[in-house]
């Protein structure tokens, strides 16, 4: 399973980013092979609306079954959905942890946004 966790840089001990679409980065973890891959959201920290849609199809592209991220707005968290990835929100912390506490069940998947449209 992949998961795309939001970042704030580019290794897994790098904070949670509080923002799905304007996130820094998306740390892309493959539970079957271990691998960790990030990925730079440079494209969207800076956009003028759209933020969230377009970093909802990124992590898609990516193929995660799996986001985790401080919050999420309605707009990217419906993407999400459509594309069939689970969202979890809420996150603090290190990326590395965030995702050992996703593994051992403390951190579950949501079944809709935390925040409005435009939060930043």
């Amino acid at each position: 399973m992949k998961i795309a966790v939001t970042a704030s840089g580019e290794s897994p001990e790098s904070r949670v980013d509080p923002r799905f679409g304007r996130a820094a980065f998306f740390l892309l973890f493959d539970t079957d092979t271990g691998s960790i891959e990030a990925h730079d959201n440079t494209q969207n920290l800076d956009a003028a609306q759209g933020a969230g849609i377009q970093a909802a199809q990124k992590v898609s592209d990516l193929g995660a079954a799996v986001v985790i991220t401080g919050h999420c707005g309605p707009k990217a968290f419906r993407t999400l959905q459509a594309a069939g990835i689970q969202v979890v929100v809420g996150a603090d912390g290190t990326v590395e942890d965030t995702v050992g506490r996703f593994k051992a069940g403390e951190l579950k998947p949501v079944e809709g946004p935390d925040v409005n449209s435009h939060w930043a």
